[in-house]
C-alpha cells in the first residue's frame, strides 16, 4: 500500500504501515534522495532563515545538514559525530566543526565566565575545577542517580545563591529523604506517555531453555533484544552460546564500555537501524538509549545491581506501542540475600507507568538514607536513615558550640531472613516509612512491647516479617552496646566485626565449652569473629545469644 503525497514541492509515494484497524502511518525518508534532500533544505531555510546552528544526532540526518549549511552558505552546524561517515565526504563540499574541539572548549568556558553565555548543556565536564561562572542562577541535573554529593555541592560552589532543580526517575536515597523531609520541595509526574503499555516483568532462576523461547518469541515478531551480561572477560563468550542456540540466522552483537568509541557507536547504529537482532552487552545501556524495537530484555545475575539500576535499565525497552518483556534472573540454586531479594520483589511488584517514585521510596526502605551532612548517598541498612538526620544534626551543634561529641557504636545487619513490613499489612508508604523509622530506634524490649501493642491496635496481629524485623532491632541495639559494629550472615557462618577490642572478653567467650570448634577470632585490622552455625539454629536467636555472652564478658571484666 501507499500513499501519494507532496514533499517540499516534490510527489512521492510512500510505503503505509498499518499499526491498527483505524491507524495507519506513512514515513518518507530523505536520505539516499538527494533531489528531495536539496528540496527539503530550501523550504526548511524559507522557515528558519536566520539560525546559529543546525544540530543533528543521526547520521541519516547529515546530507540535510550539509545542504542546509551549502545552501546558507556558511559552516554553521554541529554534528554529534566527530567526522561524516567516508562515503558523505564528497557529497558537499562543506567543512565540518565539532563543538567538542579543544578551541571551541576554550571559547564556551571563556563566555561562561565573562556572562556571554545564557545557556549552557553539558556533561560531567562542567564540573572541571577551571570551570566558572560569571552569574549563575540555575542548576538543572539530569539523571540525577548518576552524580555524587561531591559533583553536585561542587556545581552548587559556584554561585551560592544557585536554584537546584534535579531529574531522576529513581532519585538516590539522599535525595528522596530530603525531600520527603522538606529540605526540598519535591514534583512528580505520573502521567505516562501515549499508547505505551508497561513492561511484564518475571524474576526467575537462569534457565537457558525459558531464556531462548522468550528470544525467539521476540524475533518471531521482528523485534530485538537487549541480552545484559556485566562481565566484560566472559562476554564474547556469552555470544557465541546465544549464537549457537538462536541459529546463524539471527545477528547477534557486543556491546561494552572497553570497546573503541567508532567500534561502540558501529553497534548500536547497527541496532537503531534494524541490522542486528541481539545486542549482549553490559550497563552501558542503562541510560541515553532509545530503539523503540527492542521489547525484550534478559539479565544475567539481577541481583547484584541496585534497584534504581535495575529500574532505569528496564526502561530501556517498552518505548513503542507493543507489550515489552523483561527477564531479571539469577544463578540456578542461589540463596539470595535478603536485601537482593528485596530489590528483586520490588521491581517485579512495581511494573506500572510513574512507578519510579514507588521504587525510589522502597530503595530508601531498603538501603538507608545516606547522610544529609556527608558524602554517602545511602546507607545504614535496617535504621532506614530517618533517625540519622536528628543524629547528624545534633553533632554538627555540638561541634559548633565546641562540645566534645558522644560517639555511639551503631550495628547493622545483614541476614538471610525476611524481615520486612509487608504492603499488605501497612499500605500506605509514609506509614511504612515511620514504622521502619520506629523500629530503628528500638533498644529495649520494653520498646518493642510497646510498639508491637501500637501495631496489634492499628493494623492487626504483625505477619513473620515484621515480627523478625523487631528481632533485628532488638539484635542491634544489643550488639552495638556490646561493642559489634556488623553482623553479616555467608550461607551457615556469622561474621561479627568489632568495633571495640577487648582482648580479655574475647578469649574469656572463644573458650566457652558451646562454641568449641565453631567459634574464630581474626584479629587483624578490622577485628572479627566468626560463628559457624549448628544445623537447623535459628539465625537470630544464635547472634543474640553470643552477643549477650560478650556483654556479659566485657561487665565481668569491668567490674573487677
Amino acid at each position: 500500500m501507499y500513499y501519494h503525497m507532496n514533499i517540499a514541492g516534490l510527489d512521492r509515494d510512500l510505503p503505509i504501515c498499518p499499526v491498527s484497524d483505524s491507524l495507519y502511518i506513512a514515513g518518507f525518508v530523505i536520505f539516499g534522495d538527494q533531489e528531495l534532500t536539496v528540496a527539503c533544505a530550501r523550504e526548511l531555510l524559507k522557515r528558519a532563515p536566520e539560525y546559529d546552528y543546525i544540530i543533528t544526532a543521526e547520521a541519516k540526518g547529515i546530507p540535510l545538514a550539509h545542504e542546509m549549511a551549502r545552501q546558507a552558505g556558511d559552516k554553521k552546524y554541529i554534528l554529534a559525530r566527530k567526522a561524516p561517515k567516508l562515503y558523505m565526504r564528497d557529497i558537499f563540499s562543506v567543512s565540518v566543526h565539532s563543538i567538542t574541539t579543544a578551541k571551541e572548549q576554550k571559547r564556551i568556558l571563556e563566555a561562561a565566565r565573562t556572562g556571554g553565555l545564557d545557556l549552557l548543556i553539558g556533561t560531567h565536564k562542567l564540573l572541571q575545577k577551571n570551570m566558572e561562572f560569571k552569574d549563575l542562577g540555575l542548576l538543572v541535573i539530569d539523571e540525577e542517580q548518576r552524580f555524587g554529593v561531591t559533583h553536585k555541592e561542587r556545581l552548587k560552589e559556584m554561585s551560592r545563591q544557585v536554584d537546584v532543580l534535579t531529574l531522576s526517575a529513581t532519585p538516590i536515597p539522599r535525595t528522596l529523604n530530603m525531600a520527603l523531609s522538606g529540605l526540598r520541595d519535591m514534583s512528580t509526574i505520573e502521567e505516562p506517555p501515549a499508547d505505551r503499555q508497561p513492561v511484564q516483568t518475571y524474576v526467575l532462576e537462569h534457565d537457558w531453555g525459558i531464556l531462548e523461547d522468550a528470544m525467539r518469541k521476540e524475533l518471531a515478531r521482528g523485534g530485538q533484544i537487549y541480552y545484559l551480561h556485566n562481565r566484560v572477560e566472559t562476554i564474547d563468550l556469552t555470544a557465541s552460546r546465544i549464537q549457537k542456540l538462536l541459529g546463524p540466522e539471527v545477528r547477534v552483537v557486543v556491546g561494552h564500555g572497553k570497546m573503541g568509541e567508532q567500534e561502540l557507536s558501529a553497534v548500536m547504529q547497527a541496532m537503531v537501524d534494524g541490522e542486528a537482532d541481539v545486542l549482549v552487552c553490559t550497563t552501558i545501556i542503562e541510560t541515553g538509549i532509545d530503539i523503540p524495537n527492542v521489547n525484550t530484555l534478559i539479565m544475567e545475575d539481577a541481583d547484584r545491581l541496585g534497584l534504581a539500576q535495575l529500574h532505569q535499565i528496564r526502561g530501556r525497552i517498552g518505548r513503542s506501542t507493543r507489550r515489552a518483556y523483561a527477564y531479571l534472573t539469577y544463578r540456578q540454586g542461589k540463596i539470595l540475600q535478603e536485601t537482593a531479594a528485596k530489590r528483586l520483589a520490588a521491581i517485579r511488584e512495581y511494573v506500572e507507568f510513574g512507578s519510579g517514585f514507588k521504587i525510589a521510596m522502597r530503595d530508601l526502605e531498603i538501603r538507608g538514607a545516606g547522610n544529609l551532612l556527608g558524602p554517602e548517598q545511602s546507607g545504614y541498612l535496617m535504621s532506614v536513615g530517618y533517625d540519622l538526620y536528628l543524629k547528624l544534626l545534633e553533632e554538627a551543634v555540638l561541634e559548633e558550640r565546641g562540645e566534645e561529641k558522644k560517639i555511639e557504636t551503631e550495628c547493622a545487619a545483614d541476614l538471610t531472613l525476611n524481615a520486612n513490613i509487608p504492603e499488605r499489612y501497612v499500605a500506605s508508604p509514609e506509614q511504612r516509612m515511620d514504622l521502619y523509622r520506629r523500629i530503628a530506634a528500638i533498644r529495649t524490649n520494653d520498646d518493642a512491647s510497646d510498639l508491637m501493642d501500637e501495631m496489634i491496635d492499628r493494623y492487626g496481629e504483625p505477619p513473620k516479617p515484621v515480627l523478625a524485623l523487631l528481632d533485628v532491632a532488638l539484635l542491634r541495639a544489643a550488639a552495638a552496646k556490646a561493642g559489634v559494629s556488623d553482623i553479616t550472615q555467608k550461607k551457615d557462618t556469622l561474621r561479627f566485626t568489632l568495633a571495640v577490642f577487648r582482648p580479655e572478653a574475647l578469649v574469656q567467650v572463644c573458650g566457652l565449652t558451646k562454641y568449641k570448634f565453631r567459634l574464630t577470632l581474626s584479629a587483624g585490622e578490622t577485628p572479627m569473629l566468626t560463628l559457624k552455625l549448628k544445623p537447623g539454629a535459628d539465625v537470630l536467636e544464635t547472634a543474640l545469644e553470643l552477643v549477650e555472652d560478650l556483654k556479659l564478658a566485657t561487665q565481668a571484666l569491668e567490674k573487677a
